[in-house]
C-alpha cells in the first residue's frame, strides 16, 4: 500500500526538510479505515530527541479554528445564535456598533467581516463586509467569547462534554504544560523548540495538540455526518460553503472555518484537481486536515515548524500536495 503513496510520502519528507521541521507524521483514512501511517524524525531540534510515532502529539495551531467552528455549527443547530445573517451587533455590545455596521456571523465565520486589529488592540475595518476575504485573528477571538458566553463554559470543555468523550479521544488536548508526547515547535531551527506558540488567556485557547491519527479521526468524524454523536445538520453547517457571494472569483471559499471546494480558485489552499465538496483546515506549524467525500478519504499530516511552506509560497505547496492526494484516488 505503501508504494501508491510514495509520492505523498516523498513529498512529506522533502518539506519536511526544506522547512527545518524536525519531525513529520502522515495518516490516511479511506471508508473509515486507516491505509496508511508514516512518522519519521524527531519531537524537537536537540539532540536526544524522542522520535515521532502513532502517539506524538503536534500544536494544530490554527487548524483549532475546525474545532471552534464545529461549536459555532452546535450554537446555530441549537438555536443559541438565531442564524449565520444575524447581524454581529446583536451579539458583541463591547465592540463599536458603527465600525461592526452590517458585519453578520457568516462574515465572521468565512474571513470576509474586513475587520483586524492593531497590538494595542484597537479595532479598525479593512474593507467592507462581504466584499473581500482577509485571514485575520479578531474574528477567532470574537466567536470563541461568544460560544464561551453562550453556553456558560469554555469551547474546549463544551467539545470534550460533548464529542471528545464519545469519541474516545486521549490524545487530543489544549496543553498548559509540557509532557513527554507534546511534539516541540521549531521556531528557529538554531533555538531551543517549545510546545507552545500562544498563550491561554482571556478565554483564548492555544496550544491544542492531537495525535495525527486522532486528528484523522477528527476529519473522519465530519466525514461520516458526525458518526450519530453530532447532529448531521450541524456537520453540514460546518462543512458547506457558507461564504457570501464574490464578485472576485478568485478568493476563498469557507464553511464555519474550513476551506471548502466550490468552483476552484486561484487564492484557495485546495487544488484544482480535488474534487467539489471537499473541505481542508491548516495549522501554521504545519498541520493539514483534509477530506474528500467523494473518495471517503481523510488525511492528516503534521510538520512541527512554525510558518511552515516558506513566506509567499504557502499556496503553491499547500495546493500541490492536496492534488497528490486527489491523483492518489
Amino acid at each position: 500500500m505503501a508504494v501508491i503513496f510514495q509520492k505523498l510520502i516523498s513529498y512529506i519528507e522533502e518539506i519536511k526538510e526544506r522547512n527545518h521541521s524536525s519531525g513529520a507524521a502522515l495518516v490516511i483514512m479511506k471508508n473509515n479505515k486507516v491505509i496508511l501511517e508514516h512518522y519519521s524524525g524527531y519531537h524537537s531540534n536537540t539532540k536526544n530527541s524522542r522520535r515521532i510515532d502513532e502517539t506524538s502529539q503536534f500544536n494544530v495551531a490554527s487548524a483549532r479554528k475546525s474545532y471552534l467552528g464545529l461549536v459555532v455549527a452546535y450554537a446555530l443547530y441549537e438555536g443559541k445564535i438565531n442564524s449565520l445573517d444575524d447581524l454581529a451587533v446583536q451579539y458583541f455590545r463591547d465592540i463599536d456598533q458603527e465600525l461592526l455596521g452590517k458585519t453578520t456571523i457568516r462574515h465572521l465565520v468565512t474571513h470576509s467581516h474586513g475587520l483586524h486589529q492593531q497590538e494595542d488592540g484597537t479595532i479598525f475595518r479593512e474593507f467592507e463586509p462581504g466584499t473581500n476575504w482577509a485571514y485575520r485573528g479578531i474574528n477567532i477571538i470574537m466567536m470563541t467569547q461568544l460560544v464561551n458566553r453562550l453556553y456558560g463554559k469554555s469551547f474546549p470543555k463544551f467539545l470534550e462534554d460533548r464529542v471528545f468523550k464519545s469519541m474516545g479521544f486521549n490524545e487530543t488536548a489544549w496543553q498548559t504544560e509540557q509532557n513527554e508526547k507534546l511534539v516541540q515547535v521549531v521556531d528557529d531551527p538554531g533555538e531551543t523548540a517549545s510546545y507552545k506558540i500562544g498563550l491561554t488567556k482571556n478565554g483564548m485557547e492555544s496550544n491544542l495538540h492531537s495525535s495525527a491519527r486522532e486528528f484523522a479521526q477528527w476529519g473522519n468524524l465530519h466525514l461520516n455526518n458526525g458518526m450519530q454523536i453530532v447532529p448531521k445538520q450541524v456537520i453540514e453547517l460546518a462543512t458547506q460553503v457558507q461564504n457570501p457571494s464574490y464578485k472576485n472569483k478568485d478568493l476563498p471559499q469557507n464553511g464555519l472555518f474550513w476551506f471548502v471546494q466550490g468552483t476552484p480558485a486561484k487564492q484557495s489552499e485546495l487544488g484544482e484537481r480535488v474534487p467539489k465538496g471537499s473541505y481542508q483546515i491548516l495549522g501554521v506549524t504545519g498541520p493539514t486536515l483534509l477530506v474528500i467525500p467523494e473518495y471517503n478519504v481523510v488525511v492528516a499530516k503534521m510538520y512541527n515548524k512554525h510558518y511552515n511552506y516558506g513566506g509567499s509560497n504557502y499556496l503553491h505547496y499547500l495546493r500541490e500536495f492536496s492534488n497528490l492526494v486527489a491523483d492518489a484516488f
